[in-house]
């Protein structure tokens, strides 16, 4: 299932409670220990009760540092915590993973990917890795989308034409994110450099009628719920997936980057649209996670995208999962 690797971020209060003692330990990883920023197999299956999970590679953001990316963070502690998660400080790493899941027969993509090199010129893995796992996207029914982000919905529009790829499948999506995009005169309302994204969900989505709008707490797949999880879009949504007695949360971009944001929770990045309401969210579903010790995914977590949290006082650890 989830292997775990001493590469990890392990939480320092978590880590001296567990040999018992009474302070923080300070772990510092050696220079060999730094991860891989591309994995060398694109697919990673594991279980969650009768749910089999496909993690799939679609490519990575190598994003040039910028002080802007982290609200109330320098570009120094940025790096700094970078190093400590035994990453590249060469750039900001942000992969892209994308969930399949298998329930009964049916096979349930969690977002769309990029769109083949739509978001990034590097990001053009999707099609290939999933073929290499088995999966025809011909094959998807259904696509639970957590938001409008192009890396998350690039892949469900042709590039130059914006014909839809999954004109068969099923699209659900948080209603107050449906609606916030494609409401009239939105695209005039935002920041100049995501009117041109913008624009585009406006132009195409409303077009398309495959659309299901869901609420809070809707039941979008057998055994698989939304959970509102807003700040980072208005409507940005996890999926909890619930097979017997285990769970995962398909976060997306709740903890989007947990290198920087485990450690440092209270940091807002400039994609959250509302960052104190991020903040909020992310520290109830983690909280949550780690309570009712529910396994985790998320969109740009090291590749194969998941991984476990601890709490470590007012912070957290995280621990990714590596491929066995």
């Amino acid at each position: 299932m989830f292997a775990m690797t001493r590469r990890g971020v392990l939480g320092t209060a978590a880590a001296a409670a567990a040999f018992g003692l009474s302070s923080k330990l300070e772990f510092v990883l050696p220079a060999f220990a730094e991860m891989a920023i591309e994995p060398t197999v694109g697919h990673y299956k594991y279980r969650v009760g009768d749910v089999e999970v496909t993690a799939i590679y679609d490519g990575i953001w190598r994003k040039p540092h910028d002080p802007a990316f982290i609200k109330n963070a320098s570009i120094d502690d940025t790096k700094a915590a970078l190093a400590k998660a035994g990453q590249t400080t060469d750039f900001m790493p942000i992969p892209l993973t994308v969930v399949v899941l298998k329930i009964g027969d049916r096979l349930i993509m969690m977002d769309a990917g990029s769109g083949v090199g739509q978001w990034q010129a590097n990001a053009t893995h999707l099609p290939a890795n999933m073929a290499a796992a088995g999966i025809d996207y011909k094959n998807i029914d259904t696509i639970l989308i957590s938001h409008f982000h192009p890396d998350h919905v690039w892949g469900l529009m042709e590039k130059g034409t914006n014909a839809p790829v999954f004109s068969n499948a099923e699209l659900v999506v948080n209603a107050t994110e449906y609606n916030w995009w494609t409401e009239p005169g939105r695209v005039e309302k935002l920041a100049e450099g995501r009117r041109p994204a913008g624009k585009r969900i406006a132009d195409v989505f409303p077009t398309w009628k495959n659309w299901k709008l869901v609420q809070d707490g809707a039941e979008v797949a057998p055994g698989v719920q939304l959970v509102a999880a807003p700040g980072h879009t208005p409507g940005h949504s996890g999926y909890l997936v619930t097979s017997g007695a285990e769970q995962l949360l398909v976060s997306a971009d709740i903890m989007y980057v947990p290198a920087l944001l485990a450690p440092h929770p209270e940091w807002e990045g400039i994609y959250d649209q509302d960052g104190p309401m991020a903040v909020t969210t992310r520290r109830k579903l983690i909280d949550r996670v780690i309570a009712d010790k529910i396994k985790i995914c998320g969109s740009h977590f090291p590749f194969p995208g998941s991984g476990t949290f601890v709490k470590d006082g007012s912070a957290y650890g995280f621990t990714p999962t590596i491929q066995a």
